[in-house]
C-alpha cells in the first residue's frame, strides 16, 4: 500500500464515476500505487464510443475553452470547471461537451448545458450524477441555473438523444454522493470488496482485487454467488467460502427458504461448488455421456463470434473445421481455421457464406461456448430470410459446450467462462492479456486505418477461442471415457 496518501483533496468527475461504480475503486484510484493497475481496453472503448457519439451530434467543429463560451460558440469542448461543494469540498470537472441554448447568462442572451455520451440502453445513476456535477459547476460559472443536460448515444438506429432533467432530488443525491465520496477517500483502510464482482471485469484494479478475494476466500469467489446471494449468505452467518463448504445442506436450505425458493433449491449446489473450489478437485455430477453427438460424427465445426455490443454487430464469425482421422481420433493440429468477416451492409453475403458452409457439412455438429453464438446465428438467419428448415438445422446442429459442462461437472473455478475453464485445463492463448473488449478495440481501429496487423491479431485471438472451446469439449470426452472403463 502506498505511504503517499492523497496528495490533493480535489474531487473530479473521473473519481466520482469510479466511486459510483465501486467505492473500493475510487479509493484505489486516489491512494494506491499506479504501478499496480493493469491496462484494460474498457476505457479506450468508452472514449471511442464517446468520440463517435459526439461527432454525430455536433453540427460543426467545436470551439475550445472558456473563451469560446464567452464568444457564444454553439458547441464547446476542452473546458475545465472548478468550484466547491456546499460543504466546501474543492471540485473539478471536464465535461465532454457544452451545448449552447437560449437563456440569459453572464455571457449574454445564451447559456450552456452539459452533454455526455452513454453506453448501454438505459440512463444510469452515473449519467445522472455526472450531468448534475457538470450542471452544478456550470451554474456557478455562467450565473444561470442548469436545469437539464443531454445523454447521447450512437447506435444501430442512429443517434439517440435523451433529455435528463436535473431535479432537486438528483442535485441532493449528488451532494450526498460528494460528501460520502470524500469520507471514503479520507479513510486509511481499503474499502471492502464490492458485492457485485461482475463489474470487476472492466476494472484496472481487477488483478489486485482478485488476489485479495482469493486470499480472503470471499464468497464472491464461489461460482453461482452474485451480489444479492452473497449478502443473503452473510446475513445468515456464512462469511466465506470455507464456511460455506462446511455447511449442512438441510440447515442451509431451511435458512434460505425465507429468501425465496430460487435460493434454497440451489443450496446443495452452492455447498458442493464451495467444496470443489476449497479442495481444488472437480466433481462429476452424473454418469451420462456428455457429447453423444460426437461419437459417430465424421467431423465437427467449432464456432466463435466477436461482437460490438454498442451497435449490436457480430463482426467476425470464426469456424474451425475438425475431421476425424483414419484412426478415429480427433487431431486439432490438422484442423482448418476459416474466418468470415461480417462487414456492415454485407450481412446477406455473410449469411450466404455461413449457410453454404453448414449445408455442405450436413452431419457435422457445430460446437460453441455459451448461448450467444446460437442466438446470434438464428438472428442472422432470420434477418436474411432463412427458411424454417434452415432455422431448425441451426437449433438441432448447434451444441453449447458451456451448458453441457455445467450439467455434468463442478469445477474448481470461480466462474464457468471460456477463459476461466480453459485456463484451468492449462490452455494458453498465444497473445497475453487479450480478451473480447481488446479484440473489439482492434476491430474499431482496423476499420479506421485498415492496418493488416490489427486484423491478424483479431483472427489469431478468435482462432484461439475456437481451440479453447474444443479443448474443453475434449477434456469432457476423455473424462467420460475414463469413467466408462
Amino acid at each position: 500500500m502506498s505511504d503517499l496518501l492523497q496528495k490533493t483533496n480535489v474531487i473530479n468527475d473521473r473519481i466520482l464515476c469510479s466511486w459510483i461504480r465501486c467505492k473500493r475503486k475510487a479509493w484505489l484510484d486516489r491512494n494506491e500505487k499506479k504501478q499496480l493497475k493493469t491496462w484494460t481496453s474498457h476505457r479506450a472503448l468508452q472514449l471511442d464510443h464517446q468520440y463517435k457519439s459526439l461527432s454525430a451530434f455536433m453540427q460543426k467543429s467545436p470551439k475550445r475553452g472558456l473563451q469560446a463560451c464567452k464568444e457564444g460558440a454553439n458547441e464547446v469542448v476542452g473546458i475545465r470547471l472548478k468550484g466547491r461543494s456546499p460543504l466546501g469540498i474543492p471540485l473539478e470537472a471536464h465535461p465532454p461537451l457544452l451545448l449552447k441554448i437560449r437563456g440569459k447568462s453572464s455571457w449574454g442572451d445564451f447559456s450552456y448545458i452539459p452533454v455526455v455520451a452513454r453506453q448501454g440502453k438505459r440512463i444510469t445513476r452515473e449519467h445522472r450524477l455526472s450531468l448534475a456535477f457538470y450542471g452544478y459547476l456550470l451554474t456557478e460559472l455562467q450565473k444561470k441555473e442548469v436545469d437539464h443536460g443531454l445523454a447521447i448515444s450512437l447506435g444501430n438506429n442512429g443517434l439517440e438523444i435523451s433529455k435528463v432533467t436535473l431535479t432537486k432530488k438528483i442535485k441532493s443525491e449528488l451532494f450526498d454522493a460528494l460528501k460520502n465520496l470524500n469520507i471514503t477517500l479520507k479513510k486509511k483502510e481499503l474499502p471492502s470488496l464490492t458485492l457485485d464482482r461482475k463489474k470487476c471485469a472492466l476494472c484496472s484494479w481487477k488483478k489486485l482485487c482478485d488476489a485479495n478475494a482469493s486470499k480472503e476466500k470471499d464468497l464472491s469467489e464461489v461460482s453461482g454467488i452474485g451480489s444479492k446471494r452473497k449478502h443473503i449468505l452473510q446475513e445468515i452467518g456464512v462469511k466465506d467460502l470455507n464456511e460455506l463448504a462446511l455447511c449442512n445442506v438441510d440447515d442451509l436450505i431451511r435458512k434460505l427458504e425465507k429468501y425465496g425458493e430460487h435460493h434454497s433449491k440451489i443450496a446443495e449446489q452452492l455447498i458442493n461448488q464451495a467444496k470443489v473450489q476449497k479442495e481444488f478437485v472437480p466433481k462429476k455430477l452424473n454418469s451420462k455421456i456428455i457429447l453423444p453427438e460426437l461419437k459417430s460424427a465424421k467431423g465437427i465445426l467449432i464456432y466463435d463470434i466477436e461482437s460490438d455490443p454498442d451497435v449490436r454487430h457480430d463482426f467476425l464469425h470464426g469456424f474451425v473445421s475438425l475431421k476425424r482421422n483414419v484412426n478415429g481420433d480427433w487431431d486439432i493440429k490438422e484442423s482448418k481455421y476459416e474466418p468470415i468477416l461480417n462487414l456492415k451492409k454485407q450481412e446477406k453475403i455473410t449469411w450466404s457464406q455461413i449457410n453454404n458452409k453448414i449445408k455442405n457439412l450436413p452431419n457435422w455438429p457445430i460446437i460453441h461456448y455459451g448461448e450467444t453464438e446460437v442466438l446470434s446465428m438464428i438472428k442472422l438467419a432470420k434477418n436474411n430470410g432463412a427458411s424454417e428448415e434452415d432455422i431448425d438445422n441451426i437449433k438441432n446442429n448447434f451444441i453449447d459446450i458451456h451448458a453441457r459442462l455445467k450439467s455434468a461437472w463442478l469445477l474448481p473455478v470461480k466462474n464457468y467462462s471460456l477463459k476461466s475453464v480453459a485456463k484451468w485445463i492449462d490452455f494458453k492463448w498465444h497473445q497475453k492479456n487479450v480478451d473480447g473488449p481488446k479484440a473489439l478495440l482492434w476491430w474499431r481501429q482496423w476499420i479506421n486505418n485498415n492496418n493488416s496487423n490489427l486484423l491478424k491479431w483479431i483472427l489469431e485471438y478468435n482462432h484461439d477461442d475456437c481451440i479453447a472451446t474444443w479443448k474443453i469439449a475434449e477434456w469432457m470426452i476423455k473424462r467420460n471415457e475414463l469413467s466408462q472403463k
